[in-house]
């Protein structure tokens, strides 16, 4: 599989760096330097957790032992964390590797230094991971394992050394450090630092110890890869975590007319599972599902849902609300939130979903949340009244900020799946429901795409706790997304993370 490219000249994707205006690309460079900081931090913390716990140590799987479950999934875990950040830097790098077409000077100086700071921290990152793994005998079968669950294909690390354990690389890197040098590039957010340590970590590196990797690796690397390396590079990165497209930009393949159809089919306390390709805000989560959401529905659908419910009425009478109606508690309880419930955007629509987004835990139209490429509707086998509660510690929860951290211990802020798993929390008085957790860096955690991988496992047993209610598929070569069944569902969860990579 060769590397893969989207044309920056794409009708979907963004223009080339060089055909931007001076205000875009003003805009572009401080968007995209904040955008490497981010990446570069996030690959550094994945290295320094491998380091404390010592995940690539010969301890486990050194002579005869085979190595835990429990410690390959860490390591998986830290490998897939790494190929994230690696693929976001590459978007960057490759958009402004054209840099030296823009026509001002202080611009294309700009856009250079947000190209070479991408590289050198893909660079810096490759040594020191490839130095930390050869510690490891183990590591090269591991990490070359395909691992359906996070997203990961076979040969993914052979394909990885090739890349960056070769003397191309070397005098690539050697040649941007002449030009650095001569072109004084600006600093903005304190980028250079993260230049100066990344360039002097990659000095180190050549001090033998990189020469010799690269040299011993060669052959072996060679002979194992029967393809170069997989990564696929789009064009066009923004602000971090944010709702940046990277290629087809203005189109989703589940269409406003499969969102309208859509509609009647759902009930409050419906879980969305969803997945937008070439989204940079994929960074970091596991899988090919990243996303989940809680369907709220409307007032009207709450009380046409909840209102005939026995049991639903008396437990909101038990929590404080002498009418019965979910509503008239929501709204006694969380008047701010309910507010927010009720009322339509700009388009007319009303808010039918709570999710937890980079601006945190909102309120959204259906229209805006499946306006995606691939959406499945789960509804969990729960009685009413553990729906409506449900949707009451959604609306609890509003308004809290975005989990950056993606710690479910805590609940002053919250990742998309956490607020799902929080809202349907198993308790003494509530059977809710039994969410998978996993190890994801040192923190449990529960993906979208475990979700969708417990439904697969469970199917057709006493423990399957949800039907599936609908499933759009997204194709991306059709341009479109179609109805799928069960069948397609239950294997979704171990496709690549990366549409390109199908």
């Amino acid at each position: 599989m060769g590397i893969l490219v989207a044309s920056c000249g794409d009708k979907n994707g963004p223009p080339p760096v060089y055909r931007l205006s001076d205000l875009e690309l003003q805009h572009r460079v401080y968007a995209d330097v904040k955008a490497v900081g981010r990446y570069r931090g996030g690959l550094t913390a994945i290295l320094d957790y491998a380091g404390t716990v010592d995940l690539l140590a010969d301890g486990a799987g050194a002579g005869n032992a085979l190595p835990r479950r429990e410690s390959k999934e860490e390591l998986w875990a830290v490998w897939n964390g790494i190929l994230d950040y690696n693929l976001a830097l590459d978007s960057i790098r490759q958009y402004h590797s054209s840099y030296y077409l823009v026509g001002g000077k202080r611009l294309r100086n700009d856009s250079f230094l947000v190209f070479h700071a991408a590289f050198l921290a893909q660079y810096a990152a490759a040594l020191e991971f490839i130095a930390m793994a050869s510690k490891c005998s183990a590591c090269d079968a591991l990490l070359d394992e395909p691992v359906p669950e996070l997203g990961l294909p076979g040969g993914a690390w052979a394909a990885y050394r090739y890349r960056y354990l070769n003397v191309g690389m070397a005098t690539q890197f050697a040649a941007l450090e002449v030009v650095h040098e001569s072109l004084d590039p600006q600093d903005f957010l304190g980028i250079a630092e993260g230049i100066k340590a990344d360039s002097a970590l990659v000095w180190k590196m050549g001090e033998g110890q990189g020469e010799k990797m690269t040299f011993e690796n060669a052959r072996a690397v060679t002979e194992e890869l029967g393809k170069a390396a997989w990564f696929p590079i789009q064009a066009g990165v923004s602000e971090w975590m944010g709702d940046t497209k990277v290629w087809r930009v203005n189109a989703s393949l589940v269409s406003a007319e499969q969102i309208e159809e859509l509609a009647p089919q759902l009930l409050p306390g419906d879980i969305l599972l969803e997945r937008r390709e070439w989204y940079l805000s994929n960074v970091g989560l596991p899988g090919f599902w990243p996303h989940a959401a809680l369907y709220v529905g409307t007032s009207e659908e709450r009380e046409a849902f909840f209102g005939n419910d026995e049991e639903t009425r008396e437990w909101v009478v038990e929590q404080g609300e002498a009418s019965g109606r979910l509503d008239g508690l929501l709204q006694s309880r969380y008047p701010e939130a309910w507010e927010k419930s009720v009322a339509t955007d700009s388009t007319g629509h009303r808010p039918r979903i709570v999710e937890a987004m980079s601006e945190g835990v909102s309120f959204t139209t259906l229209e805006h949340s499946a306006d995606c490429d691939s959406l499945a509707v789960l509804r969990p086998k729960l009685p009413p009244k553990e729906k409506a509660r449900a949707v009451l510690e959604a609306f609890h929860y509003s308004g809290r900020p975005y989990d950056f951290d993606f710690d479910f211990l805590t609940d002053s802020s919250l990742v998309c799946t956490e607020l799902v798993y929080k809202c349907y929390e198993r308790s003494t008085d509530f059977a809710g429901l039994e969410f998978p957790v996993v190890s994801l860096l040192g923190r449990k955690v529960t993906p979208a795409n475990a979700i969708a991988r417990q439904l697969d496992e469970t199917w057709g047993t006493s423990l399957q706790q949800y039907d599936l209610i609908l499933f759009l598929d997204g194709h991306e070569k059709e341009g479109r997304a179609a109805i799928a069944g069960i069948d397609e569902f239950r294997q979704s969860w171990r496709r690549p993370k990366w549409h390109v990579l199908k």
